[in-house]
């Protein structure tokens, strides 16, 4: 079969995803603060100093397919473990939201937007659901100020955020899904599957990411899981800062050869032995050994660029969201975070 272009490094190139390992993180230091339940410090952003390594991670081709090439120094990837549970089966990514219940998962969130809320509503009109940065708060870059009463509005099933400047101000948003049930201290899951659907017009000096940021605060000993990510017009990138690290370089991820200007489906399943990110029903990556081991919380941040120049005054765009699902192991309906219990080891 044709590989499907899913990822591609500047250092080694693949049809599949490509793995890379960063070992200096020059975006700026996060922020240790104590803030409201969620209101979380703003994450880091892409990531420089690109080198590959091999300890505990495997890159992953795509099923079946096995055209893809490599310079002669780079060891060719590690198969997936095999599957033992249904919970750890990959499930196909599709352009419509997935059904309540997966092979080996139980929904605990699902929104497909189809209540509008006009703008200057949000999250107010959707707060049994959705929570959001506000009150001026400034973003990772302090270029960006979360302001969702004039980025963020929901119509035509689509949740729209409009990126722009006012008076001098870049307006952004960062979007907190409300996990009714949740046991973790700040609504996190102790592993978990989550799955969007997103797509953004390509605006210099934004970015975009979902990412797993611990409830315990503790950064980054506790680790942080980031997919998708990437500046908007730039390739979508994952990564995984592992469990007990103590600088924010001991990390794992993937570059692919996608952007968001195109709708795509990214699911990102994490559990106790491995980490893996799919694009559009294609594994773009594995991550095994030093996987975070604390509950966790999901935040869809959409910011200003935390490498290169802030956006100009008339920069501006859109970042869209057709739906967005997240799983608990079938095994762990009741969201327990008791480390046997999540691990269904109990």
């Amino acid at each position: 079969m044709t590989a499907v272009p899913v990822g591609v490094s500047a250092i080694i190139t693949f049809t599949t995803g490509a793995l890379i390992s960063t070992h200096a993180d020059l975006g700026r230091e996060r922020q240790h603060m104590t803030i409201p339940y969620g209101q979380r410090p703003p994450r880091r952003g892409l990531r420089g100093a690109l080198a590959f390594a091999a300890a505990g991670v495997a890159a992953l081709g795509l099923a079946a397919c096995t055209n893809f090439s490599a310079s002669s120094s780079a060891p060719a990837p590690a198969p997936p473990p095999t599957p033992k549970t249904p919970a750890e089966r990959a499930a196909p990514d599709t352009t419509t939201p997935p059904p309540a219940t997966l092979p080996g998962w139980h929904r605990v969130f699902a929104d497909d937007f189809s209540q509008p809320v006009p703008l200057g509503e949000f999250p107010g009109a959707v707060q049994d659901r959705w929570f959001s940065y506000s009150g001026g708060a400034k973003d990772t870059s302090k270029n960006g100020t979360y302001v969702p009463a004039k980025t963020v509005s929901i119509s035509d099933g689509i949740l729209n955020v409009h990126l722009h400047t006012e008076h001098g101000v870049h307006m952004v948003a960062a979007l907190l899904p409300v996990v009714s049930g949740a046991k973790g201290r700040n609504g996190g899951l102790l592993y978990g599957r989550y799955m969007i659907r997103i797509r953004t017009d390509a605006v210099d000096g934004y970015k975009a990411s979902m990412l797993l940021w611990p409830d315990s605060e503790t950064w980054p000993r506790d680790g942080e899981i980031d997919y998708p990510e990437a500046d908007l017009g730039g390739l979508i990138h994952a990564y995984l800062h592992f469990q007990g690290a103590t600088t924010g370089g001991e990390q794992a991820g993937f570059i692919t050869a996608q952007t968001y200007q195109q709708w795509h489906t990214a699911t990102l399943t994490w559990l106790p032995h491995f980490v893996q990110f799919q694009l559009d029903n294609h594994i773009v990556g594995t991550v095994q050994g030093r996987i975070p081991d604390t509950p966790m919380h999901a935040i869809i941040q959409i910011e200003t660029q935390t490498i290169g120049a802030p956006p100009t005054n008339a920069a501006a765009g859109n970042v869209q969201l057709d739906w967005v699902s997240i799983y608990t192991p079938a095994c762990n309906p009741s969201m327990s975070i008791s480390p046997q219990k999540a691990a269904c080891t109990s």
